[in-house]
């Protein structure tokens, strides 16, 4: 086997690999942008769960080319019922446009119950309005 082939096998199992990891992650987000359509990446995204205590930090990520972060939530830790936030640093990333935001942040709280192995939040983007609702 040349050293080619090695490495394109390797880089095969790390996709598919990778690809079962975001599969089994309860949470995936994705954000567009509503004027040109195009994902947006290099989009930060934080996830928090609520407590007695407050907001607790559990996870950030950085959507990918795709504008995805296909794995937010924790590895390891299983997904309780309860009060979430993900949060969108959509002023960051409009700078990083170099374009004027009425929204530096985006916060989506949402509620799990348990009932589905699987939530996604699309997040629909402009610079002075935005959409989101549950996917799949």
């Amino acid at each position: 086997m040349t050293l080619i082939s090695r490495c394109s096998l390797a880089l095969l199992f790390t996709g598919i690999a990778g690809a079962a990891l975001a599969a089994d992650n309860p949470l995936s987000v994705h954000v567009l942008n509503l004027e040109n359509g195009l994902p947006s990446p290099k989009v930060r995204v934080t996830l928090e769960q609520l407590q007695a205590t407050g907001w607790q930090p559990l996870s950030e990520g950085t959507t990918n080319q795709q504008g995805r972060v296909t794995a937010l939530f924790p590895a390891g830790k299983e997904l309780e019922s309860g009060t979430y936030k993900v949060t969108f640093k959509t002023g960051d990333w409009f700078e990083q446009q170099q374009t004027n935001t009425f929204f530096p942040e985006v916060p989506v709280i949402f509620q799990t119950d348990g009932e589905v192995d699987h939530y996604h939040i699309p997040l629909l983007l402009s610079p002075y309005g935005y959409s989101t609702y549950r996917g799949n």
